[in-house]
């Protein structure tokens, strides 16, 4: 009986193969991607309230382990995360609003020594950023009812989404211990084991990132602001909480809070204390890079930095700065995930060569068994 010969080669069969399933993945990405951008509003109080629950869970398991009831320890965990959010916000708005004024006109000074020294054109360039600045808020300010509006709009939107991630926080705490049942509960079949390590693994890196990062953020705000108060650079306490801030955003953050300091320095204290600046955000850099990051942050994050790159790129196309920050946690998760899948289902071994063209459809794919062919 005569047998019909594949119209393509095994190869090629294989790629085909390969793109379906990269289209499929991509495909269901996109939608999952879309849904989160349309249910933004639901959806952002959710990732901050894993953040916070990522941050302060060994101090709720801490609290849990000194026999407390889990409400109790749930309730004065959030109380810690309020103060230490609040806190924190307070110091960094505080030192913004005390020497803001002033690092705004230092840049602007900046920018005139660059056009001096360097030729840049003084009519639209640098130096007008200020006025610039200006004019744009008295655009605005010609609709300030509308703006009044959108502004009380917007204050009342931030407080809802605090407040409920806050509650969020409170409940995933207290009830984490359900996570186990809920993870078997919802998994068809034998998959809960499978969901649980998935979600494990995750939250596990969300954990490492945002307790990493926070304890790596602290340290390089500190160092910068040691360094540029010896160096007498006005605002070096700004400066500083721009640095811990900036320091939720790999890379990039690191990159334009030094750049802000050095412009800083070469404004007021001029070049050389500019270059002593310029050496002191490198050599803090350089400390995170070769001994905090490797110590501090978790295994489960370390991810390629072009990776990182790029994850800052998709989150800041698609949800602009909130985006970028929810980029690297959201990545760190999803490599756990594929780290677990892999550990799981370990990639089988290259199949034995294709049989004989010649054989049909029909023909045994593996090799013959023992005894006669």
């Amino acid at each position: 009986m005569h047998t019909q010969k594949p119209l393509l080669p095994a190869h090629a069969r294989r790629l085909a193969a390969w793109c379906v399933v990269a289209l499929l993945v991509t495909g269901v990405a996109a939608v999952g991607v879309w849904l989160c951008v349309t249910l933004k509003t639901a959806v952002t109080p959710v990732m901050l309230a894993l953040l916070g629950t990522a941050l302060l869970g060994p101090v709720h398991r801490w609290l849990v382990r000194m026999r407390l009831n889990r409400s109790l320890a749930a309730g004065l965990t959030c109380a810690v995360l309020v103060a230490v959010v609040g806190g924190a916000a307070y110091i960094v708005i505080t030192a913004l609003i005390d020497t803001g004024d002033q690092i705004v006109a230092s840049l602007k000074d900046a920018g005139k020594w660059i056009a001096d020294h360097f030729g840049v054109a003084t009519g639209d360039g640098i130096t007008n950023i200020a006025d610039n600045a200006k004019s744009l808020l008295g655009k605005f300010g010609a609709n300030a009812a509308g703006g009044l509006l959108n502004g009380l709009s917007l204050i009342g939107t931030l407080i809802a989404t605090s407040v409920l991630a806050l509650l969020l926080t409170f409940f995933f705490l207290r009830d984490s211990d359900h996570a186990r049942g809920l993870a078997y509960a919802i998994a068809p079949g034998k998959a809960g084991a499978t969901i649980e390590a998935m979600a494990r693994r995750a939250f596990e890196a969300v954990e490492g990132f945002m307790r990493g990062t926070t304890l790596i953020a602290l340290i390089d705000a500190l160092c910068i602001t040691v360094g540029l108060l010896i160096l007498g650079v006005p605002g070096a306490v700004g400066l500083g909480a721009l640095v811990f801030v900036g320091a939720y955003i790999p890379y990039l953050g690191a990159f334009i809070s030094g750049a802000v300091a050095v412009l800083v320095a070469l404004a007021d204290r001029g070049f050389a204390i500019a270059l002593w600046a310029l050496g002191v955000v490198l050599l803090v850099q350089v400390l995170e890079g070769h001994v905090l990051q490797p110590v501090i942050q978790s295994r489960t994050v370390q991810m390629h930095p072009a990776m990182v790159m790029i994850s800052l790129t998709a989150g800041a196309s698609i949800a602009g700065l909130l985006g970028m920050l929810l980029a690297v946690p959201v990545a760190a998760a999803a490599f756990g995930v594929i780290g677990e899948l892999r550990k799981r289902y370990p990639p089988e071994s290259d199949p034995d060569p294709d049989p004989d063209p010649g054989a049909g459809p029909g023909a045994a794919p593996g090799p013959a068994p023992d005894g006669d062919a």
